[in-house]
């Protein structure tokens, strides 16, 4: 929005030049994000006490984790808060893209925001019921694969491979259901690793990084041509968005980080999840999100195993799933398992970069 009233008046006020260029206002995204987070952090605490909105723990889980109940929760909403005014103030708003990205993350908060109240309201952790949660996804990652089918580049529904320059196949009509499932399937991971303090926040901060570097190339010509990756007209902004998301995550990190002083709740990590997952659609990196989002990948992929091994054997493969509790239990302390993902994560980001220049 800045760029609109702002760019325009460059010939009165020379230095207004600034506001075309991506690195400008996706720093400065960054940086307003970070900062709303921050600064509201405290607050928010501090209310979200006084409206006794407190974790309810898994009677299940690791004994460790029983000291956390009635940790401040729903702490997303701050960052969804964050993550919107940044972009509203430092995108184009005039680039469907922006309005597509935003909406992920406003929608699939919306979802979480209301299976957290329900858990808080029972004081248990069942919250909405599965289908209804399930819906409510569904509903939205619909919403906005159709915007990416009608009003996306011309690329749209094509998907691409790491290491291969063309396209593998265009999905057409196929592409609707295809983004529908991602998009699920990434909120619904992210919501899994989210159990652990600081773990989510910081991998989604690297997976942000990620994508800021991913868009910008794509977004460029040049780059694009030079990397022989598809390039879409103004795909730059979203580096101002994903960037947007890492300076979110840091500030909220702050008060996030072992030991937690405040949740961010389902409303945060479907959030999130959902606005990694739209990231992952618009920038044409579908499958490369397998690595991009490797931890995330590992953690929805040890439930599955967990779940469909019981079922089938009446055994478990891990001693608790997701597959960060089984780590708890061989007797890893939360810093150390949380430490641990972040540099599985770390690694994960540099290999899915490092797919650029390997075609």
């Amino acid at each position: 929005m800045l760029k609109e009233f702002l760019f325009p008046l460059t010939r009165v006020f020379t230095p207004f030049n600034v506001f075309q260029y991506i690195t400008f206002r996706g720093a400065y995204a960054a940086v307003t994000s970070l900062l709303i987070t921050f600064t509201f952090g405290p607050w928010t605490i501090r209310m979200l006490h006084k409206l006794r909105f407190g974790e309810e723990i898994r009677v299940d889980g690791p004994e460790t984790h029983h000291a956390k109940s009635g940790t401040p929760t729903m702490g997303g909403v701050l960052m969804i808060v964050s993550i919107l005014v940044s972009g509203i103030l430092w995108m184009d708003v005039g680039f469907v893209y922006t309005w597509i990205g935003l909406l992920a993350v406003l929608g699939f908060g919306a979802i979480g925001m209301l299976d957290d109240l329900r858990k808080i309201r029972q004081k248990n952790k069942d919250g909405l019921r599965g289908w209804y949660k399930i819906a409510g996804q569904v509903s939205v990652a619909l919403a906005i694969a159709l915007l990416l089918y009608f009003y996306g580049s011309e690329n749209a529904t094509k998907l691409y491979l790491p290491f291969v320059k063309n396209a593998v196949v265009d999905l057409g009509f196929w592409y609707i259901p295809f983004a529908v499932l991602l998009l699920v399937g990434t909120s619904n991971a992210v919501n899994l690793t989210d159990g652990l303090d600081g773990l989510a926040t910081g991998l989604v901060l690297m997976v942000g990084l990620t994508f800021a570097v991913l868009s910008y190339v794509t977004g460029r010509v040049d780059y694009a041509a030079y990397l022989q990756i598809p390039y879409l007209a103004g795909g730059g902004e979203l580096t101002i968005l994903s960037l947007a998301v890492v300076g979110a995550c840091v500030g909220f990190l702050w008060f996030n980080g072992h030991p937690a002083e405040i949740m961010m709740g389902d409303t945060g990590s479907l959030s999130l999840g959902g606005v990694v997952g739209a990231l992952a659609l618009m920038t044409k990196k579908e499958i490369l999100l397998v690595i991009i989002a490797g931890v995330f990948v590992l953690e929805a992929f040890s439930v599955i195993i967990q779940v469909a091994s019981f079922k089938l054997t009446g055994k478990r493969v891990f001693r608790m799933a997701p597959i960060h509790h089984h780590f708890e239990l061989l007797g890893w302390p939360e810093s150390k398992v949380v430490l641990r993902l972040w540099i599985l994560g770390g690694l994960f980001a540099i290999l899915s970069l490092s797919t650029l220049k390997i075609r």
